[in-house]
């Protein structure tokens, strides 16, 4: 007993030598998890893999054991008769030898599929929790819930159960031909697999005879073979319901020919296994061979059938009138497809097209105007990053696009978060990347559409520590600990001072006083840390105490990813300004490939058939708190992810009131939406066959965005605030337009609205057929034409600067398109873009101006410009004097340079500032 005990010892500490950086990795996610608040998601998920794991392991290694003893009990010695010509002796082997060889394998392969169930716990969980989509596959009345949730879990339970067979079958024949219990002759006879040996020469291994077959050899290879064969029957069935999210007819989905001819041939194929699992096990107990022979044969007769037939039906029965034969499987896949990307809930709205634009509709829709989005996120960013990063360990990752209201009046802003790029810092000690530079420190804001004199856009939210013009966008707590850029571990809470913001020749420092973060209150955590980090200093180091802070997992993409890896997240996380404080939102959905009859498309590299906005995560980019919001109560897939985790989600309506007026509808599936719709807005079968009126989403190349393999980047959608045609007020939507395919002229445009009660509403506006509606590629070609835009750009690029033309904006007035595209010039010398005009174009018109105000009234006469309240310059008039005094020494400093082509330009701003200065 005492050295069973040892022996024991022995292995567990072998184990855990083995196993000793996942076991940390354990423990220090436990911590983790505990301090993030969910711990539920930790426990199940581990739990449910180690069951699984087990359960299936053991069950594995039982099965796979008892079959590999049975098999070796035989007291026959091990005897093959090896040609002379090979070895000239007879080969005999260690019965111990081979059994203690065979158990090791048997736990082996019993461990890596114990492994192959627990990495399915995610499927496993969803099939115990599945909530019912309350809707039915056309084909076979099965609930939606049958193929996204329990037929995955069958296929693999099926496959693991058929592999175990299937080995065990392989193993124990090899075990009784080797030792002479099993007599194949029969067999041999029957295929003539004899003579064919004796032709090539005799078998390079003969196995010695003894007393022919074992009846207890050949019954347990009866059994075997029968599961197995029991095992491919129920394979088959099951692949029945595999014809409805596949394709082999002209849209997705089971089609004519499979379901005329595939399936009674499924269920034929289903039914010769059977009879072959009765001729298996019938051979065992008889040993009689011929009906095992003669149904396999009829398997085979089957397999060849179903590979043949169905192309020849395809050809001579279905596409001399495919048509009228897949009509009801084309309805099949529009309807399943619009229910499962949420498109069967468009309204459709049509557009008269008729009305012209007229100066008292610019005036009416004011607030759209004054909202006009001219700074492109690429040159805002480059220029963020020249004026606005101060320190170069700052970076500015992105712009966000969100709205807020500024002194009663709804105003679209782009803000984008100064985050600590650690690789950027000029001495990367370990106490300056992991105690020192800590985070990130405010943010640049500033509304869509205003520019200095200079071309810059004018900023709301500004330098360190940040200043803001407008209360709205008040921060009082600029630190950013959590955000977009990829950083490493930090430690907060130590005796190293933790620098905050810059000012002036001296720098300030601060002391973290959030809650993010796990502590590192015990030497015992320390270790596990630096060895999880792989740093010792971490262990050494006497700055760190007791009250000390490790924060990690600090990309927000990745926190939220790392709580609830069973969702998925949009691309772009935005952070918004709430009650001063600063908070990521991540959109994330559900999403599944089994949808029956619905098309798949591509998501962030894998394909999909349904998705959701079911979630909305929050994050708070000082203290890492992060909370998950159910935004979708209908969504099947996110009920059950509730049911699985009850904890983990909260209602929508328990999100923050400051937050609430910050959701927007996310990008990636709108994307995906418009995409699907331009096949998908046909609803008659005979018109979505011949393709009559497919739409496309406009290619135009944008300066700046990269083109994959000479591809043209598509448009993407754009966030603006508008009056909707028909709508009373102005909201926040997201808009795409599309173009008939193959022609420029526009079709219709899709919006997703953002505001209150309307959230997550699609419209369709579309414009008449018989109308012809000028589309972006038509806009931009009359642009690039027009004379005097492309003498004024001529000039541009011949003084040493590039010219970079922003991305085109189709902006709905009443029931017609006004188009807007910035110009920006960029110096050879500097990197940052000035805006420096607009240009507008309507129907045949074409105007450019140095402000939207001016464009529009050159086109829609001058009172527009004046009814409007200009959204280009707001400067008050000290900043003004401050600004001509600074424009004449540039000059003066052009001038002694001897650069009169700067010099006239600074001239020219000069005197633009001494008439606004003019009362």
């Amino acid at each position: 007993m005492t050295k069973i005990f040892s022996w024991a010892f022995i292995g567990v500490v072998a184990l855990c030598f083995i196993f000793f950086t996942s076991i940390i990795a354990l423990i220090t996610d436990w911590w983790w998890f505990s301090e993030v608040g969910f711990t539920e998601v930790f426990i199940k998920s581990l739990s449910t893999k180690i069951v699984l794991g087990l359960t299936v392991g053991l069950l594995a290694a039982a099965f796979l054991l008892t079959n590999f003893l049975v098999a070796m009990r035989s007291k026959i010695p091990w005897m093959l008769a090896i040609p002379e010509a090979l070895i000239g002796q007879a080969l005999s082997l260690n019965n111990h030898i081979v059994k203690k060889v065979g158990i090791v394998a048997c736990l082996f392969v019993a461990l890596l599929i114990g492994l192959v169930a627990a990495s399915s716990w995610q499927d496993v969980l969803k099939f115990f929790a599945a909530t019912p989509f309350g809707q039915t596959d056309p084909l076979f009345g099965k609930d939606i819930s049958f193929y996204v949730f329990s037929l995955p879990v069958y296929s693999l339970g099926l496959g693991l159960i058929r592999t175990l067979i299937l080995l065990s079958l392989i193993v124990s024949a090899i075990i009784y031909i080797l030792r002479g219990s099993l007599d194949l002759s029969v067999l041999f006879g029957k295929f003539n697999l004899n003579s064919l040996s004796e032709k090539l020469g005799g078998p390079p291994i003969k196995v010695v005879k003894h007393s022919g077959t074992d009846p207890a050899a050949r019954l347990h290879i009866g059994i075997l073979l029968s599961f197995f064969l029991v095992t491919v029957a129920t394979s088959t069935y099951f692949s029945l319901y595999n014809l409805l999210t596949a394709q082999s007819g002209p849209v997705f989905g089971a089609a004519f020919t499979d379901a005329n001819v595939m399936i009674p041939i499924i269920k034929i194929s289903v039914f010769t296994y059977g009879l072959a699992a009765i001729g298996a096990l019938f051979y065992g107990v008889s040993g009689n061979i011929s009906p095992l022979v003669g149904t396999i044969s009829l398997t085979v007769v089957m397999g060849l059938i179903s590979g043949i037939i169905p192309g020849v039906f395809q050809k001579l029965v279905v596409a001399p009138n495919e048509l009228t034969r897949e009509t009801p499987f084309i309805k099949y896949n529009i309807e399943a497809t619009r229910k499962a990307y949420g498109l069967d809930r468009i309204e459709e709205r049509e557009i008269a097209a008729d009305k012209p634009i007229t100066n008292a509709d610019i005036v009416a829709n004011n607030l759209t105007i004054k909202n006009v989005r001219l700074w492109d996120r690429a040159p805002l960013l480059s220029t963020f990053s020249q004026i606005q990063e101060i320190r170069t360990y700052y970076e500015f990752a992105s712009v966000d696009n969100d709205r807020y209201t500024i002194d009663g009046e709804v105003r679209q802003i782009m803000l984008s978060p100064r985050e600590l790029a650690s690789e950027s810092l000029p001495n990367k000690a370990w106490i300056n990347e992991r105690l020192t530079f800590t985070h990130g420190y405010g943010v640049a804001a500033g509304p869509v559409n205003q520019v200095t004199p200079e071309g810059l856009p004018v900023l709301f939210v500004k330098d360190l520590p940040p200043k803001s013009e407008v209360k709205e966008l008040a921060v009082t707590r600029p630190e950013i600990y959590y955000g977009e850029i990829l950083n490493d571990y930090v430690i907060t809470k130590t005796k190293s001072k933790e620098f905050d913001y810059p000012k002036g020749e001296e720098n300030v420092y601060t002391t973290y006083a959030g809650k993010g973060g796990v502590e590192l209150n015990s030497l015992v955590r320390r270790f596990l840390y630096a060895f999880r980090f792989g740093s010792l200093k971490m262990l050494l180091s006497g700055d760190i105490t007791s009250e000390s802070r490790i924060l990690y997992n600090r990309n927000v993409k990745e926190r939220v990813a790392t709580i609830a890896p069973f969702l998925t997240y949009d691309r772009d996380p935005y952070l918004v300004i709430a009650e001063g404080k600063l908070y990521w939102i991540i959109d994330a959905y559900t999403s599944t490939d089994r949808y029956p009859y619905s098309q798949p498309l591509p998501l962030n590299g894998s394909k999909v058939n349904y998705i959701r906005s079911s979630v909305k995560a929050v994050v708070d980019a000082y203290d890492g708190a992060t909370t998950f919001y159910q935004a979708d109560p209908d969504d099947p897939i996110i009920k059950t992810y509730a049911n699985m985790f009850p904890n983990t989600f909260r209602p929508l309506s328990d999100l923050p009131k400051s937050l609430v007026p910050h959701l927007r509808y996310p990008e990636d599936i709108f994307s995906l939406q418009t995409a699907i719709y331009t096949i998908y807005h046909m609803d008659d079968p005979q018109i979505f066959y011949n393709k009559e009126d497919q739409w496309e989403i406009p290619a135009i190349a944008v300066e700046g965005e990269q083109q994959a393999e000479g591809r043209v980047p598509v448009m993407t959608p754009r966030h603006m605030i508008m009056k909707l045609p028909g709508e009373k007020k102005e909201e926040y939507i997201l808009m795409l337009p599309f173009t008939p395919r193959a022609k420029d002229n526009l079709s219709a445009w899709m919006v997703a609205r953002n505001d209150g009660q309307q959230y997550g509403k699609l419209v369709v506006y579309r414009f008449p057929k018989d109308k012809l509606v000028f589309g972006p590629k038509q806009v931009i070609g009359r642009i690039n034409q027009d004379a005097e835009v492309s003498r004024q750009i001529s000039l541009w690029d011949q003084r040493g600067s590039a010219v970079i033309q922003g991305s085109l904006l189709a902006i709905p007035i009443e029931e017609s398109l006004l188009y807007v595209r910035p110009l920006y010039l960029k110096a050879d010398a500097g990197k940052i873009p000035e805006l420096k005009r607009v240009i507008v174009a309507y129907e045949n018109k074409i105007a450019m101006e140095e402000t939207l105000e001016a464009g529009l009234a050159r086109l829609f006469g001058a009172g527009t410009g004046q009814q409007t309240k200009p959204a280009s310059v707001i400067i008050p008039t000290d900043n003004l004097s401050k600004q001509a005094a600074e424009t004449y020494d540039a000059a003066i400093r052009a001038q002694r340079d001897g650069d009169w082509g700067r010099y006239g330009e600074e001239i020219r701003k000069l005197g633009e500032i001494l008439n606004k200065l003019r009362p």
